[in-house]
């Protein structure tokens, strides 16, 4: 029972990565407000690539865990991140 737990805490830090990494792109490099990035990212089919990009913070994730021997957290960062890459796949090929 407690790795299910621990694989559940490291996928919920995932996602939450992933949208701060997200959230941080668009700060950074966008013009627009966050509202209009991600209307202008739906409108050219780049979500995609928003997405991608917002999770490459799972890698400080991912790294930190192993580093501090927490293994099944990283691997719930991993499920994460697979999570998020088939979400790109249905993105690319359904949209």
């Amino acid at each position: 029972m407690n790795t299910k737990k621990e694989i559940l805490i490291g996928f919920a830090v995932g996602i939450i990565a992933n949208v701060f990494g997200t959230l941080i792109y668009i700060l950074l490099f966008s013009d627009l407000s966050i509202v209009e990035t991600f209307n202008a990212a739906m409108g050219q089919g780049h979500m995609g690539s928003l997405l991608a990009l917002g999770a490459i913070l799972n890698l400080v994730a991912f790294f930190g865990f192993l580093r501090i021997k927490r293994d099944h957290r990283a691997r719930g960062v991993m499920i994460a991140t697979l999570v998020t890459a088939l979400v790109i796949l249905f993105y690319k090929v359904f949209a």
